[in-house]
């Protein structure tokens, strides 16, 4: 009993920490790039998305994983597309509802959670092959995996192109803002730049 609550333990653990590292949507599987490059101008939106994000995923994963074996080979995507849609939906509303400047912000990119790449391959390789424990923490570890991604990439590029986080000045008053980094070119080269780093830190793990 006691082994087995070890590798459940254990288990549960590797599946948190995998959105968070191992397997980060943006970093290490390249998903979600539009949102990633769109969104990321500032951190409020970038921490928005990242929560809808996380809602859409948590709640998607959850009900694919009860359903899991009433699901038809052909039939599959098409119950996974409208299960995202339903809370992609809630979503939305719930952002024109109360934070209509937000949802005004982000424009058509929390509709388009729907066709996020992250979200319907969590159903697939996960969701749809796992119990709703392992399911509800691979979408907790995805999703805030995804939400630090944004938030890090927006705060580098807020700060440079603004020299303020959160719409909070934190950079002295000699500093000139690079404006290019509130431009798409901006949300490219900082990209780029963060990934490299990854790659960079993931071979110096290798070698140790």
């Amino acid at each position: 009993m006691a082994n087995d609550t070890k590798v459940a333990a254990g288990l549960y653990k590797q599946t948190l920490l995998a959105g968070l590292w191992r397997e980060n949507p943006v970093f290490r599987l390249l998903l979600g790039m539009c949102p990633t490059l769109a969104v990321t101008a500032a951190v409020k939106p970038a921490l928005t998305m990242g929560l809808s994000v996380i809602f859409v995923l948590l709640c998607s994963n959850i009900v694919v994983s009860l359903m899991r074996n009433l699901l038809k080979p052909h039939l599959r995507i098409l119950m996974f597309t409208l299960t995202i849609a339903t809370f992609v939906t809630i979503a939305d509303l719930f952002l024109k509802a109360f934070t209509p400047v937000m949802s005004e912000t982000l424009g058509p990119y929390v509709p388009l959670i729907i066709v996020n790449c992250i979200i319907i391959c969590r159903a697939e390789a996960c969701a749809s092959k796992n119990n709703l424990i392992v399911s509800i923490i691979d979408a907790l570890g995805m999703g805030v995996g995804f939400t630090l991604t944004l938030c890090v990439l927006a705060g580098i590029r807020e700060l440079l192109s603004t020299g303020e986080i959160f719409e909070v000045p934190v950079m002295p008053d000699a500093f000139v803002p690079w404006v290019a980094m509130s431009m798409p070119v901006g949300a490219f080269i900082t990209l780029g730049l963060l990934l490299g780093l990854v790659n960079i830190i993931s071979k110096k793990k290798r070698k140790t």
